[in-house]
């Protein structure tokens, strides 16, 4: 059964605190393989990605095989139904219309000394983009890592998507397609990771790499920081739904176990205002699981960690919220624009009952590559800016440096840095000898 809180109750605050403290997940089991995995990896280039691809994947390849012919792409392509094509690509423009947005200026300016400051955005030259495969392959995800990769003017983007026993998700390909990628791998786990980190014999190395992927990926993606960048550690999926009375129970515990159904340690939170409401939601979960195709993965998920708040009022609701700092936020109450203004810790808020989280999954426009496991507190979705760097410029001239120079001097010389100081008087003393 989800755990059942209430405000009401005197102990809440201490359960209320144990519950978001429970962990979800844990890696430490799998960190000593993915370290002997990335070592394999580094020494011996595409032979170790290869033998672990038979290994894991059940797969033979060779490194002309790595990755997928233009040939074979097209005819997997081929196979894709119109209707899923036309969904696809529905999907791929509105992903890339929402994210053209966030595209960030330039700016350079002259200040009151005379010195010219500013910045410049570029985009990292190469990324690396996994991709899960298997049961939990998703060409939803290429088009949320590709297409923010390519509007920042990422020239060299690859993906990486592992085919087990040989099989192909068309969809995933099409998907490559639309965002511009013409080279697929078809490996996956660790040693895809530190292929792209470290590079092969075939596989060049990448400068960023993003993507959601098993513990061992995400593993692997920590193990490589620093080598590369990398959007960021993803845990188990969750979802918050705030709902006051006036919804449909069904629509709401579709909602929750829509992400349920994704993995048995994802989370999906009700907090409402009414308590027979709440029941009325749990009810319909029930009944939703006796039909479902992912039952016994979303029933564990609901069993284990889900639950149902009932609280006072929704300015309670709006504090609650932004102490769980969800990956997904449904707002579905009367004044849901002006709840959404107090929730500020969100992967992504959606806003009123006709703006389930799903929509957000495909085709809404914004990214559903979202941080989890509360880091919603300090982090954001995947986003064009990923892909990006800013550098920033100075310019100083005669003047400027007359009128800030000494200030850096004595700066340089109270930390005892000699020669940063020096740097800048040798300057002020040519000027001052003109």
């Amino acid at each position: 059964m989800p755990v059942i809180l209430s405000t009401c109750d005197a102990g809440f605050d201490a359960d209320f605190a144990t519950f978001l403290a429970a962990r979800r997940e844990s890696d430490s089991d799998v960190l000593d393989t993915v370290n002997g995995i990335i070592a394999d990896v580094r020494a011996r280039g595409d032979a170790a990605v290869i033998e672990l691809s038979a290994k894991f994947d059940r797969l033979r390849l060779t490194p002309e095989t790595l990755a997928f012919s233009p040939s074979e792409m097209a005819a997997e392509i081929a196979r894709v139904p119109s209707a899923e094509r036309e969904a696809l690509e529905l999907a791929a423009a509105r992903i890339r219309a929402y994210h053209e947005k966030q595209l960030p200026q330039d700016a350079r300016w002259t200040d009151d000394t005379g010195a010219s400051l500013g910045w410049r955005w570029s985009a990292v030259s190469s990324a690396g983009l996994y991709v899960p495969g298997g049961l939990a392959s998703y060409p939803s995800s290429v088009l949320m890592n590709a297409i923010p990769a390519a509007v920042a003017g990422v020239e060299n983007l690859v993906i990486c998507a592992p085919t087990p026993d040989g099989k192909v998700n068309p969809l995933v390909l099409l998907a490559a397609r639309l965002s511009g990628v013409e080279t697929v791998y078809r490996i996956g786990g660790a040693q895809a990771i530190a292929a792209m980190a470290y590079g092969t014999q075939t596989i060049a190395p990448v400068d960023k790499i993003t993507g959601p992927g098993n513990a061992f990926v995400a593993v692997a993606k920590r193990q490589v920081f620093g080598q590369v960048g990398i959007d960021m550690i993803a845990g188990p999926s969750e979802i918050l739904v705030i709902a006051d009375k006036d919804n449909n129970p069904d629509w709401l515990a579709l909602d929750l176990l829509s992400q349920a159904e994704h993995d048995e340690s994802a989370q999906s939170i009700l907090i409402t205002d009414d308590e027979d409401f709440g029941r009325a939601v749990v009810q319909a979960i029930e009944k939703r699981l006796e039909t479902l195709e992912r039952r016994e993965i979303a029933g564990k998920s609901w069993a284990d960690y889900g639950a149902v708040i009932i609280v006072r009022d929704m300015s309670e609701a709006a504090d609650l919220s932004n102490r769980i700092a969800p990956e997904h936020l449904e707002i579905c109450v009367a004044d849901a624009e002006g709840l959404a203004d107090k929730c500020i810790h969100a992967g992504a808020i959606f806003i009123g009952a006709y703006t389930p989280e799903a929509i957000g999954d495909y085709v809404g426009g914004p990214n559903h590559v979202l941080p989890t496991g509360r880091t919603a507190r300090f982090s954001s979705g995947l986003n064009v800016l990923d892909f990006m760097k800013k550098t920033t410029i100075s310019r100083m001239t005669p003047e400027s440096l007359r009128a800030i120079g000494p200030a850096a001097a004595t700066l340089a010389s109270s930390e005892s840095l000699e020669a940063h100081g020096l740097s800048v008087l040798a300057r002020l003393e040519a000027l001052n000898n003109e």
